[in-house]
C-alpha cells in the first residue's frame, strides 16, 4: 500500500470541504484490495501537492463502494466518491436502489477514470465453464451497497438464473472473496473491477486453481442499459489461471468520480485540475490507469458535470 494514501476517521469527515484553511474534502473509494482505493489516493496526493496556501486538504476513505459513496456524497458525509457509471445513471434517474427515493437531482459528475469489467472467477474444480453452470453452486454476488452486487444480479437475471433459488448466494465483501474461494466456502465470485487486481491475483496463488468464466449472451441487457458494453478481461495478467485464451468475453462500464451540487466550485475545480494536469503521474499509479486520456475521461457521465469541473474543462479546451 502506498505510503502517501491518507485514511481519515469518521470524525475527520465532519470537516467538510468548503475551502477554508484546515478543512478536508474526502474522497470515498472502495475496498483496499480494489482499484478505487489507489485511484482515490492518487487524486488526493496530486491535489494536496498543488493546493494553494490555506486551501482544502484532500483525504481518502475506504468504503463499501459505489452505492455507499453516492449516498454519502448526497448526504454531505463525503465531498467526492468513486462510483461505477451504471450506479451514477441509476441514481440520477431514480432507479435500482434509488427507485423509492426518486431521481437524485443534486448528484454531479466530475470525470471518468478507468474501465471496469464484470468478472466471474470460479474454482477450476467446481466445473463452472458457463453462466448456466452456476446453478446449485455457492456464489458470492457481492456485499450490499456495492456496484459489484448490482452487476452480478443483472448478469444472473439476463442469464435466466434466479439468485435466491438457483444458486447458493453469498454476500461477501471484496476483501474476503479470494480467501473464501480458496478455503472452499464458495465456488465462484462476481467482482466488477479494473485489471489487474490484487484480490484476483491472491485467488490465483491459492491452493485451488481458478479460471475466468465468460459472460456472454448479454445483448438484451446491453440494449436496455446504456451504461453496459461488451468488454474483455485480459487473462494474461493472471498467468496462473486455467484459461488458455488470452482474453475472456464479458461486459463492462466506466469508473466515475461524482460529487454534489452543494460542494463549492473552487474545491471541485482544484481536484479536477490537479488530476487532468498530472495524467502522466496518475497513469503510473496502477496498470488500470495506463490508457487514460483527457478526452476519454469525459465519457460515461450521466449526471450533469459540476460547474467547478466544467470551468477547468473549458479552460483546457475540452468542452
Amino acid at each position: 500500500m502506498s505510503k502517501w494514501i491518507c485514511v481519515v476517521s469518521l470524525a475527520a469527515l465532519m470537516l467538510v470541504g468548503c475551502g477554508e484553511k484546515g478543512e478536508y474534502a474526502t474522497i470515498g473509494t472502495g475496498g483496499v484490495t480494489g482499484v478505487y482505493y489507489p485511484a482515490g489516493g492518487a487524486m488526493a496526493k496530486l491535489a494536496n501537492r498543488n493546493r494553494a496556501e490555506g486551501g482544502t486538504r484532500f483525504a481518502v476513505e475506504s468504503t463499501a463502494g459505489s452505492v455507499y459513496n453516492i449516498n454519502a456524497v448526497l448526504a454531505g458525509d463525503l465531498q467526492f466518491g468513486i462510483a461505477q457509471s451504471d450506479r451514477q445513471y441509476q441514481a440520477v434517474n431514480g432507479l435500482a436502489e434509488w427507485k423509492d427515493r426518486g431521481a437524485q437531482g443534486d448528484l454531479r459528475a466530475v470525470c471518468s477514470l478507468h474501465p471496469e469489467t464484470v468478472t466471474l472467477v470460479a474454482a477450476d474444480d467446481a466445473n463452472i465453464r458457463t453462466l448456466a453452470d452456476l446453478r446449485g453452486k455457492r456464489v458470492s454476488i457481492g456485499n450490499p451497497g456495492s456496484g459489484n452486487r448490482g452487476n452480478a444480479l443483472d448478469v444472473l437475471n439476463a442469464a435466466g438464473i434466479a439468485w435466491k433459488t438457483d444458486i447458493k448466494a453469498e454476500e461477501l465483501d471484496a476483501k474476503v472473496m479470494a480467501s473464501s474461494l480458496n478455503d472452499g466456502r464458495i465456488d465462484a465470485f462476481f467482482y466488477t473491477v479494473g485489471h489487474p487486481n490484487s484480490s484476483i491475483m491472491e485467488a490465483t496463488a491459492g491452493r485451488r486453481k481458478i479460471r475466468f468464466v465468460p459472460i456472454t449472451g448479454m445483448d438484451t441487457l446491453i440494449a436496455a442499459s446504456p451504461y453496459y458494453a461488451k468488454a474483455t478481461i485480459p487473462a494474461d495478467f493472471y498467468p496462473a489461471a486455467a484459461n488458455t485464451n488470452k482474453t475472456v468475453e464479458t461486459i463492462g462500464m466506466m469508473t466515475t468520480v461524482v460529487t454534489s451540487a452543494k460542494v463549492k466550485d473552487d474545491v471541485v475545480y482544484a481536484l479536477t485540475k490537479a488530476v487532468f494536469e498530472n495524467l502522466d503521474e496518475l497513469r503510473k499509479q496502477h496498470p488500470a490507469f495506463k490508457h487514460l486520456t483527457k478526452e476519454g475521461m469525459l465519457k460515461g457521465l450521466s449526471a450533469p458535470i459540476h460547474p467547478g469541473a466544467m470551468k477547468y474543462f473549458k479552460e483546457a479546451g475540452l468542452k
